[in-house]
């Protein structure tokens, strides 16, 4: 028998996603007698006039049944002569996306209905992009209702090309296109004698013999500390779970954050001894001296993790209320629950196109990348390397409601890091965010920034000096003080970049990395500004900007309504 297999049904709403499943069940015997006589009588009072509704054994909730519609997360376990299943049926509308945003969390495979009649919908793409947010990998696309279109092929080849496209956008890893009949029983347990176009296996077999077991092997061997058990003087211990690698007696480990090196004394699996452990197991560590580790630090070996305070993530915004920039909530991540503040939103993702729309709040139900804060630094890492480090919830601290959850896709958020609006020339890369717009949300009153253009920019480039909310003269100078790097622009063209100490005035304007004037009118004045930020040091004071810098000389803050992004 192949090893348990946890899936995911979703879909539009009223695409069949609890009718399939239901058939599933039913056709495969795997159903009591009283519960496949209940399920014929509650149908007789359906809307299939008196036929079997197989969507009836999972609608479990009185409001699902009287709107024919999936509200809440239904999990059924069911057992078929060669594999064993946890599948969760998810609600298809969009007021409860974030329902199959928790069940997409366990899955390891995703069962999407597409209607035959349809086609590829906006919650279709919705679905999948969360399905890949949440690390699901494989995918099966069964396309249901084909006895509405007569089980036409070609209308089943023009869905598969909508498909084909989706997963492109999405770089989905493993792809199943199967047509279905949910209702009819068509691919799903047995071959369809009214689609002999389609060969290959239906539904159930495919689900029974698809090899999930194959999962991107995390580096090293770490362990995220659930509990510290000191049960008396004479023993202390750190309990978790092993996410990757393994783990022997003797073998040296790195407690993080601390960064102490210590040897494993001793390894439990419950209460008996073992000589060594590995990945999925729940183990209590004993090392074989004192170190700094708490609830939340993790112990690792062979792998090197990043440890920080600020990262950039992709979330799903799950509250009611809208996102605000600069609200701080509690962070869940491995097993550390930290306050931490969402600091700017860089761009929200069009669920339907892909496009990366800039905003100033997100609503309910849409997807972001999202600069964060934490409080304090911890272990944190890419989702894509270290799942259990990567993986996150924001929760509300006045409700305890989970207002998001997401995946980190930069675990440092390096402030030096490359940005879409840059200076370049040899080994010398200035991160000149000048062409940025600056705008004022009237609903979410806040400020936030626009990155208007990708290009970079080197000598003999013509630059652009008049944007929406910015106009710069055709000739100045730029001092980007992160990096050191000073730019010439003349007559609208860069004339030269060269190292900051090297800059001298040269009797045009100056102006620093973001846009702001710079009090300088002369070169005693460039050598105290060059001086002073020596004496800055790596983090710039706001004393020193609130001496050298003017944002209303280039820039102003242009206002938007609440419609400016739709």
């Amino acid at each position: 028998m192949s090893g348990l297999l946890k899936f995911i049904t979703c879909g539009s709403v009223d695409d069949g996603k609890s009718t399939l499943i239901g058939h599933i069940l039913y056709d495969s015997k795997l159903l009591y007698a009283d519960q496949e006589k209940a399920l014929e009588l509650d149908s007789k009072v359906g809307s299939r006039g008196g036929a079997i509704d197989y969507s009836l054994l999972l609608d479990g909730l009185m409001a699902e049944r009287e709107q024919g519609i999936t509200i809440d997360v239904a999990y059924r376990y069911f057992t078929t002569e060669k594999r064993s299943f946890i599948v969760a049926d998810t609600p298809g509308h969009e007021e409860y996306t974030r329902n199959m945003a928790v069940g997409a969390s366990f899955a390891d495979l995703a069962v999407i209905l597409v209607d035959a009649k349809q086609g590829v919908l906006v919650q279709t793409r919705r679905h999948a992009r969360i399905c890949a947010l949440m690390g699901i990998r494989y995918f099966v696309f069964a396309v249901n209702k084909m006895d509405l279109v007569d089980y036409s092929e070609e209308r089943f080849k023009e869905i598969v090309a909508q498909i084909q496209e989706l997963s492109e956008e999405l770089h989905l890893a493993s792809v199943k296109i199967i047509p279905v009949s949910a209702t009819e029983g068509d691919n799903v347990t047995t071959h369809s004698d009214n689609m002999p176009w389609y060969t290959q296996e239906p539904l159930l077999a495919y689900l029974e013999n698809i090899d999930v077991s194959e999962k991107k092997q995390e580096e090293g061997f770490y362990m995220p500390v659930q509990r510290v058990c000191r049960p008396d003087h004479t023993f202390r211990g750190f309990q978790g779970q092993i996410e990757s690698g393994a783990v022997s007696v003797g073998d040296t480990i790195v407690t993080l954050p601390s960064n102490e090196h210590a040897k494993v004394k001793s390894i439990l699996v419950g209460d008996k001894d073992a000589q060594t452990a590995d990945a999925g197991r729940p183990v209590t560590i004993q090392l074989d001296k004192e170190v700094d580790v708490s609830r939340g630090c993790v112990l690792a070996k062979d792998t090197k993790l990043p440890v920080s305070k600020k990262f950039t993530a992709t979330i799903l915004w799950m509250d009611d209320e809208e996102l605000t920039v600069g609200k701080d909530y509690l962070v869940k991540l491995g097993t550390r629950t930290i306050p931490g503040i969402l600091k700017n939103i860089q761009y929200k993702i069009d669920v339907n196109t892909g496009e990366f729309i800039p905003v100033g709040r997100l609503r309910k139900n849409e997807i972001a990348v999202c600069d964060l804060v934490l409080q304090e630094e911890i272990v944190i890492d890419a989702f894509a390397k270290h799942k259990t480090l990567g993986e996150l919830i924001l929760i509300d601290r006045i409700s305890n409601m989970t207002s998001a959850c997401g995946v980190v896709e930069n675990p440092t958020l390096d402030e030096t890091k490359d940005l879409k609006c840059a200076f370049a020339h040899g080994n010398l890369k200035a991160n000149g965010d000048i062409f940025e717009e600056y705008y004022y949300d009237l609903e979410a009153m806040n400020v936030f920034k626009v990155q208007p253009s990708d290009k970079t920019y080197t000598i003999g480039d013509v630059i652009p000096v008049k944007g929406e909310t910015y106009q710069y003269p055709d000739s100045f100078d730029v001092v980007v003080l992160r990096e050191q790097v000073a730019v010439s622009i003349r007559d609208q063209k860069v004339t030269a970049i060269i190292p900051l100490a090297d800059f001298a005035y040269n009797d045009v304007p100056v102006i620093n990395g973001r846009g702001f004037a710079v009090h300088v009118t002369s070169a005693a004045d460039v050598d105290a500004f060059k001086k002073e930020l020596s004496a800055e040091g790596r983090e710039i004071s706001e004393n020193f900007f609130n001496k050298w810098v003017d944002f209303e000389t280039y820039r102003r803050i242009v206002f938007k309504d609440e419609h400016w992004t739709e």
